[in-house]
């Protein structure tokens, strides 16, 4: 077939969550292999098929594409660090072709069967903990085997040329690693391709395949022997000690207070639920007027590092001034230290793991003795999993067995209240698509998400509507930076808060 492919255009590859775990990202050197499969996609140059048949005193009418066919391919390679890898393997590209019809009437049909091997040098960038980058570039050894069929005035004279060739190749990708061995990658790779009639074209592979990584190659850990003892040396030996009993109050049960508070994204104010665990240190302090507490403030690691330690400082600082205010604490036995993000407890990598450093602290001093000490219940929170759509406030019927549960909680509990507090996103979107929410809708579709949960517990579950109150918060306090669909998902949602009646 001559001139197959010139070019096939701008391809996007849609759903292929592709990111970088341990796998993507490991440092450790190593084997790997893997199958792909897909589709193969060539432009069929018309013009050059027009032109051949004018040479045979014929011309052409019409003529039928079959530019697509199944594809597949069977790689291994080496991984030498986290960014560079070496892949080579077998390529099957289908066969491709046309149907032509000619005047005086005749059709003339050619196909191409590409095949190969090919080794490729393979970049790799880590975006976050589940997803990479890839691309490819590299060299292949092809072979196109052309067939030739005619019927009626066009006349075939060599039906079946095959032709071998070097050739370069390049390619774009995204891999998603679903453990440390196992991964899932999504292709677009276009073939350089000279057919055996003298032409010379593209043909572009879509693909999605399976990597496994057969092992890492490990730092080896040495053993260190501990040094031999000093001699002794009899002449210097020191007379044995003497023992002395010496007797000891026998202490009672202590009681010490690691308080964990976590904030909302750049958040410096103390929310309604965690109100309840200051609770226990305020009475604690009241009953053991001796004991101090140092409250330390944390962030995650996202922002400058002055913006997250005045933003701890603050944290820190605030759960001091409600101690003070709240409980009568002398502000002399409490003080405030912000650490910002220099002392994580979790992996900044992962939403989970930032929502845990953006927490407080508090190392309070132990006390001998927690006979009598009685702290106020603290109220449940509950938050519900309910999602919205962009803009939307309409509940879905598959939340109403939940809220179904809250309508019971609280026919079971005449003297508890509920507070709803509705939260919407900051962005809709992802890249050149992601689109700002203004403050001002934010704040409506919240108010209007926390008022639709209300009405189903009024005229669904018979709820007096006045132990039902809504608290609008727009997107000031998001639960997650909103960079993926998932995250921006999470920020539009309705938390409810019971209140204990004191």
């Amino acid at each position: 077939m001559k001139k197959l492919a010139k070019t096939v255009g701008t391809l996007g590859l849609v759903g292929c969550a592709v990111m970088s775990s341990q796998f993507a990202v490991a440092e450790d050197s190593g084997w790997l292999g893997g199958l792909s499969i897909g589709q193969s996609r060539a432009r069929i140059d018309d013009t050059g098929i027009n032109n051949q048949i004018q040479g045979s005193s014929l011309s052409m009418t019409s003529i039928a594409h079959n530019d697509r066919d199944r594809a597949f391919k069977i790689f291994a390679g080496y991984k030498f660090n986290k960014n560079f890898a070496l892949e080579g393997g077998y390529f099957n590209l289908g066969r491709l072709g046309y149907t032509a019809t000619t005047m005086p009437t005749g059709t003339q049909t050619g196909y191409i069967a590409l095949k190969g091997w090919n080794l490729d040098a393979v970049g790799i960038l880590p975006i976050n903990e589940k997803f990479s980058a890839l691309a490819r570039f590299g060299g292949s050894y092809g072979q196109a085997q052309d067939s030739f069929t005619s019927t009626g005035a066009v006349v075939v004279t060599t039906p079946n040329p095959s032709q071998n060739a070097y050739n370069f190749k390049a390619g774009l990708g995204l891999q998603y690693a679903f453990n440390d061995s196992v991964g899932l990658r999504g292709e677009v790779e276009r073939f350089r391709i000279n057919d055996a009639v003298g032409g010379r074209g593209d043909v572009d592979m879509l693909s999605v395949g399976l990597v496994v990584a057969f092992g890492k190659k490990k730092e080896p850990v040495v053993a260190v022997a501990p040094p031999p003892p000093e001699p002794i040396v009899a002449e210097e030996m020191a007379p044995l000690p003497v023992m002395v009993i010496v007797p000891v109050l026998v202490m009672t049960k202590q009681y010490c207070s690691i308080l964990d508070i976590q904030f909302e994204i750049k958040q410096g104010e103390i929310q309604r639920e965690e109100k309840e665990k200051l609770s226990v240190v305020g009475n604690f302090m009241k009953k053991y007027p001796d004991t101090t507490a140092v409250i330390e403030g944390h962030t995650d690691n996202v922002g400058t590092d002055s913006f997250n330690l005045k933003l701890s400082q603050q944290r820190a600082e605030s759960v001091v001034a409600y101690l003070i205010s709240n409980y009568h604490i002398a502000s002399n036995r409490l003080s405030a230290v912000g650490y910002g993000a220099a002392r994580p407890i979790a992996d900044n990598r992962t939403k989970e793991g930032q929502q845990a450093n953006r927490r407080i602290g508090a190392v309070i001093a132990c006390a001998t003795d927690i006979e009598g000490l009685r702290v106020a219940a603290a109220r449940l929170t509950m938050a519900l999993e309910i999602e919205f759509d962009p803009y939307k406030a309409d509940i879905a019927p598959e939340y109403f067995d939940e809220l179904a549960k809250v309508g019971s909680f609280m026919k079971a509990n005449p003297t508890v209240s509920a507070t709803v507090e509705g939260h919407a996103g900051k962005a809709v979107g992802l890249g050149h698509d992601k689109e700002r929410v203004s403050a001002k809708l934010a704040m409506d579709v919240s108010e209007r998400r926390a008022q639709n949960v209300v009405n189903y517990l009024v005229e669904k579950q018979g709820i007096a509507r006045s132990r039902l109150a809504t608290a609008a918060f727009g997107s000031t306090r998001r639960v997650s930076y909103g960079t993926s669909l998932e995250g921006q998902q999470e920020n539009r949602r309705v938390n409810i808060i019971f209140n204990y009646a004191k």
